[in-house]
């Protein structure tokens, strides 16, 4: 190869590798820092790919008394919290599924049943979830509330339609202070008022 080929190649190896560089940086952009799970947008776009699968499984996820953890060992210990949980939840969606930070202690996944054991997959998270942070005391732990809907049995929902009632779900487990709550398959009773941040919502249903 001639001196004059060579020469040729040193612009295109540069856009080549600043074309890498800003993939990188897209990438990281779309990831939650803290936790490393996918942005609330990046999860989205990802989930919506996954969800049309007859297997599909939404599940979102959100940390009970996280202020109190915060308040009690500092936002250190808090955000240690976070990350296990999200270590953890992605754990359990594997490599098949996707999890996503939607914001402060709220956390969503859509994972794949492929043997149709989602109930007791999310009953041993449950617990999974509760045991203290990677390298923190036993008293940085805490619940997570688990509310989940299988796709199949709300044909023709979009993924919106989907979370919205994982959340319903999840809230009916946060009040009850049990373990996994399953969307209900029929029509929608809806009772009571909860508060939420950012306002107030009808209750779970029924």
């Amino acid at each position: 190869m001639s001196a004059l080929d060579l020469l040729a190649l040193v612009p295109l190896a540069g856009w080549a590798a600043h074309v890498a560089l800003l993939r990188r940086g897209l990438t990281r952009a779309r990831r939650d820092p803290l936790t490393g799970l996918w942005t609330r947008d990046a999860f989205t776009r990802r989930a919506r790919r996954l969800f049309r699968d007859k297997r599909a499984v939404v599940v979102l996820a959100d940390v009970d008394h996280f202020k109190q953890i915060n308040d009690r060992h500092g936002h250190a210990a808090g955000d240690a919290l976070l990350a296990s949980v999200a270590r953890r939840l992605a754990h359990a969606a594997g490599t098949d599924g996707v999890c996503g930070r939607l914001g402060g202690d709220e956390f969503a996944a859509v994972l794949l049943d492929k043997d149709g054991t989602a109930a007791d997959l999310l009953a041993l998270l449950h617990g999974v979830l509760a045991r203290p942070a990677e390298g923190q005391p036993a008293e940085v732990a805490t619940t997570v509330s688990l509310g989940w809907v299988r796709a199949a049995d709300h044909a023709g929902a979009d993924l919106s339609s989907l979370l919205e009632r994982a959340d319903e779900a999840m809230y009916e487990a946060k009040r009850a202070a049990h373990g996994p709550v399953r969307a209900p398959l029929g029509r929608r009773l809806w009772h009571g008022l909860t508060a939420r941040r950012g306002g107030h919502r009808t209750g779970a249903a029924a």
